[in-house]
């Protein structure tokens, strides 16, 4: 009878299981990025509002670009999974201190910003996480 740390890493060895948590990582960004394409006029105001960022047309593509074209990488890339996650930790990172930099907001509003800041860390690390697991799985497939 396998051990339950045996189970478990049967679990974590299977192609689905990864799958599915590359989609969680992915989810809020493919989410995001449908949103903005349906209205791209709020898109616009957006970019505007948070991050200030003319044009705002152009600006409000990358970021769509961004978030699906990487998605898309992460959950099918298969070799490129890493090259999704890292345009998404890229995005997340200047974003982050673009629309949130707490240090710069009034004191009402910091310790929301600063909770969202650390937060979108958190996410910068789920993502850099998943290109390092999608590298060795590419690595141990070719070998």
């Amino acid at each position: 009878m396998a051990s339950p740390a045996d189970r478990i890493a049967a679990l974590l060895d299977q192609p689905w299981f990864g799958f599915l948590a590359r989609l969680a990582v992915a989810l809020p960004f493919l989410l995001s990025g449908l949103a903005k394409l349906a209205d791209f006029a709020g898109a616009m105001a957006e970019v505007r509002a948070l991050a200030g960022l003319e044009p705002a047309w152009l600006f409000a593509a990358l970021v769509i670009l961004t978030q699906l074209g990487g998605a898309a990488l992460l959950l099918f890339g298969g070799r490129r999974a890493w090259l999704g996650a890292a345009l998404l930790a890229g995005f997340t990172a200047v974003a982050t201190l673009l629309a949130h930099a707490f240090w710069t907001k009034p004191a009402a509003e910091r310790f929301l910003h600063q909770n969202i800041f650390f937060e979108h860390v958190s996410i910068i690390g789920g993502l850099l996480a998943a290109a390092i697991l999608a590298q060795r799985a590419s690595a141990r497939a070719a070998a």
